[in-house]
């Protein structure tokens, strides 16, 4: 068993991708399933930039489970913490693409959101020897959306302060996860105090802060050290520790948006490990971490699916290299 740096907590699944674009769910005549979840695809996106990454979920002891714990494996992400429930099913999303490529949510089939093995995760079952040696912690909210993975949520975080771990918070609002949407945002709140780092969407940062500035955000957030925003093609807004900026998104030929803010994620938590948080206090560091994390979720978008069209770290110097003349 391997010691990872960083552990990622949360869903992996299948997201159906719907093959004909620009259709609505009725109209889908067929999908290709690719495997995804916001955090599984930040633990494999670390791995291939040469950061030792581990997955903390459930899936089903279903066939989509077992491709799911064998893709992990074979990235090379740590599984130890990876639950296997005997009836509940490995969550599949299905997902309808606009002409642009852009997604949008289509349900989850034949169950109700409450029915997968993620909702199932049980806290009392999380190695702590994970968290012994773990230096980042990063999850996101979806599964606050039911009880007994709520608590593992809350479980988790309590071993990564007792570990001092730095908590990375990706907001990931998703709504059709939620029975009771208008309880979201209070649970969610619950949470801040924990957390170091939160990344969100322009979306979330009006939904929850009904603010878009990242300084903003941060004064109101006595614990937290940064505040990423993020707003696809218009590029990301950043408070980190005194440094504050903007950095214009990478101009690519995009094919699929899909796991491009969690490969932008990972980007950034590369950096953070790479160059130190106290590092991010200088305005130019900061500014670079964001380049690089932007340069990550780029590429991304450049083949379908979110694992599969994760770059490498080599990959990611070369665009870099080729884009940005000063890069180091």
């Amino acid at each position: 068993m391997s010691n990872p740096r960083v552990l990622c907590l949360g869903e992996v699944l299948f997201d159906c991708l719907a093959d004909q674009l620009g259709k609505p769910l009725d109209e889908v005549e067929s999908w290709t399933p690719y495997p995804g979840g916001a955090p599984a695809n930040v633990a494999c996106a670390l791995v291939k930039l040469g950061i030792s990454a581990g997955f903390i979920g459930a899936v089903g002891e279903d066939a989509p489970g077992n491709d799911l714990v064998k893709l992990l494996t074979d990235v090379g992400v740590e599984i130890a913490g990876v639950q296997r429930h005997p009836t509940a099913p490995t969550r599949q999303v299905y997902v309808v693409r606009s002409l642009s490529g852009d997604r949008n949510f289509a349900g989850f089939g034949d169950y109700d959101t409450a029915e997968f093995a993620d909702t199932r995760l049980d806290g009392s079952k999380i190695p702590e020897w994970l968290f012994q040696a773990a230096d980042v912690l990063v999850f996101g909210t979806l599964e606050l959306a039911y009880p007994e993975s709520g608590q593992a949520v809350r479980r988790a975080l309590e071993l990564a302060q007792k570990y001092d771990l730095k908590i990375i918070l990706d907001v990931n609002w998703r709504p059709v996860f939620w029975h009771n949407q208008e309880a979201a945002p209070p649970i969610i709140r619950e949470l801040f105090p924990y957390v170091d780092f939160i990344k969100l969407a322009k979306e979330e940062a009006e939904w929850l802060f009904n603010s878009t500035d990242p300084g903003a955000i941060k004064n109101r957030l006595d614990s937290v050290e940064g505040v990423l925003i993020t707003d696809g093609e218009n590029g990301c807004t950043y408070c980190l520790d005194e440094s504050e900026g903007q950095v214009p998104a990478f101009k690519v030929d995009v094919v699929d948006t899909t796991g491009a803010g969690d490969s932008f994620l990972a980007g950034f938590t590369h950096q953070l490990l790479t160059r130190g948080v106290k590092a991010l206090g200088n305005p130019q560091i900061a500014e670079q971490a964001i380049i690089y994390a932007s340069a990550v979720g780029a590429l991304t978008t450049l083949k379908p699916g979110a694992i599969a069209s994760q770059p490498t770290l080599q990959e990611v110097d070369a665009f870099l290299q080729g884009r940005v003349g000063s890069w180091e």
